[in-house]
């Protein structure tokens, strides 16, 4: 923990994002403390050497390792949580999510911490706070809409069921996709009007899927004045919990990257032809709305000050408490726009995977011999020029083995990406089990994701302790090749991809194959690379 003395004498305090355990910050707050302001870390300074490599997360330099060497950082991690510290200040941090039992499927489809905060939370709290409305400020091309979609994605993924409200469709749906910077003029009654219209719409739509069992609403448009807002608040009381996510860029660079980005992809100019007139009035437009911007002063908030530029940055937070807002922000914190790629692939045949038998701890077979060496030359070659990339297996041996022959990059050893746990299940085929635990195999087959091995883990289990491995690989700014397992890579998988819980358990992950996962201001882009049949 580090403490900035100007911050907490002018009623801040201070935590920097490289004392994050487990992808989440450790926050101790005083009493009379009403706002937080986080220091992203600047990536300069994280790698020290061409031959050496720290990791902010254990806090350990690991040297470089020669081929064959099984040794790596062993990274020990659960579910990691906040930790945090009582306050009879309103503003601090509590363990509450606000849920209820009178609301349809209130509780989230997950386990562990966040299925445990959920029932606890059932009766704690103002009734509103059963639903979440996390309400987007911006200007416009600030990265408002991708950093609500990352969101989005990050939270179905747990299990909480969230929706992306965006009020731009809206827009164009009731007025069409041709409106010209002057109809966002604030000095333009009629354009002020029908767009308050749509926010209405729009706000009203996500009450309506929230009291058919909702619980996180995005609510993704400018609301860049404190009219616009207090209209929202209005519209939410009694019904939701507002928290404000405002998203502050002043780097001038990715800004005009993301404005011309708008004009090649957003729906408002796929009419217009001619590029630069298109430029020029989506410019018309963002001056509009800068005459009458003004920052988020009022309510919950949460404010992310140049954290896309992937070289430091703060966020702030005010008036934020429970279980969920929580996890939203030791989120944000750790999120960039910077572009790289994560490549996932499955440790090469197991002697298990030969005999059909599930878990266990088998060495590789001949055909996992050969695919190791093969993923050797492929990393290599792949990332020949990303010096500060990096390895990460499981704690077993046919994970540490499949990457014993790449060399050049640290090599990180996380218990967290050791294989689903299939408890009394362990080392039987199968068949076995059909024949002698026919209760079992039948359970699993109506619900994988749910099904929980006997002194096991199921899909969600492994869901939840595979959080402070996602939220590493959102922050960290160099290659990683994840070396892990069946179970393990599906969730992964299904989380940058987008994918609905209830198909997790069935997503294809074949042996011998390297996913390529392309993250950047785009999206994600995938490519699949099969080294052998």
């Amino acid at each position: 923990m580090t403490e900035n003395p100007r911050s907490l004498d002018s009623g801040f305090a201070s935590i920097s994002s490289s004392t994050v355990d487990g992808g989440v910050p450790m926050i101790d707050q005083p009493e009379t403390v009403k706002f937080m302001e986080v220091n992203a870390p600047d990536p300069a300074k994280v790698y020290q050497s061409p031959g050496m490599v720290k990791s902010q997360s254990a806090g350990t330099i690991l040297p470089l390792q020669k081929e064959g060497d099984m040794r790596g950082l062993l990274v020990d991690r659960g579910v990691g949580v906040p930790r945090l510290v009582k306050s009879s200040s309103s503003y601090a941090f509590t363990t509450n999510l606000n849920l209820y039992t009178d609301t349809k499927n209130s509780i989230p489809a997950a386990a562990g911490a966040v299925a445990a905060a959920a029932i606890a939370d059932q009766m704690l709290g103002p009734k509103e706070h059963r639903h979440l409305a996390i309400v987007m400020v911006s200007l416009p091309a600030r990265g408002k809409t991708y950093t609500a979609a990352k969101l989005t994605r990050y939270l179905r993924w747990l299990g909480h069921n969230t929706k992306h409200f965006n009020v731009g469709k809206y827009r164009r749906l009731k007025h069409g996709s041709s409106q010209s910077a002057d109809f966002f003029r604030a000095d333009n009654p009629e354009g002020v009007e029908a767009r308050n219209e749509v926010a209405k719409m729009a706000f009203e739509d996500m009450i309506s899927w929230m009291q058919e069992g909702g619980q996180v609403g995005i609510f993704d448009a400018t609301n860049s004045s404190k009219q616009r807002r207090n209209m929202l608040m209005k519209l939410a009381e009694g019904r939701c919990k507002i928290i404000f996510l405002e998203t502050i860029c002043n780097d001038v660079d990715i800004i005009e990257r993301n404005i011309r980005f708008k004009i090649q992809q957003s729906p408002d100019y796929a009419e217009v032809s001619d590029f630069e007139a298109g430029l020029r009035d989506f410019k018309e437009r963002v001056a509009n709305y800068e005459k009458v911007y003004e920052t988020v002063e009022e309510g919950s908030y949460i404010k992310m000050i140049d954290m896309a530029s992937g070289h430091g940055g703060q966020i702030q937070v005010k008036n934020i408490s429970g279980y969920l807002p929580g996890r939203i922000v030791c989120f944000l914190v750790n999120t960039h726009l910077t572009p790289r790629p994560i490549l996932l692939t499955r440790h090469g045949e197991s002697q298990y995977n030969v005999r059909g038998r599930i878990g266990g701890d088998s060495a590789l077979s001949e055909a996992g011999e050969l695919y190791k060496k093969k993923l050797a030359k492929f990393v290599e070659k792949r990332l020949k020029s990303e010096r500060a990339a990096c390895i990460w297996t499981s704690t077993l041996q046919r994970t540490i083995l499949t990457a014993g022959p790449i060399v050049g990059f640290p090599k990180i050893q996380w218990r967290a990406l050791d294989e689903i746990n299939a408890g009394v299940c362990d080392g039987k085929t199968y068949e076995e089990i059909k024949k002698n635990m026919p209760e079992e195999y039948e359970s699993r087959n109506k619900d994988k994701l749910r099904y929980r091995y006997p002194r096991g883990e199921s899909y969600l289990d492994v869901i939840q302790r595979l959080e402070p491995v996602i939220i590493e690989l959102e922050r960290q700014r160099a290659p990683v090749v994840v070396i892990s397992h069946q179970a393990v890579l599906r969730a992964l998988y299904a989380y940058f991809t987008d994918r609905p819980l209830k198909e997790i358990a069935d997503i294809e992950m074949p042996l011998h194959t390297i996913i390529e996962i392309q993250l950047g201001v785009t999206g994600v882009e995938e490519k699949r690379y099969k080294l052998m049949d």
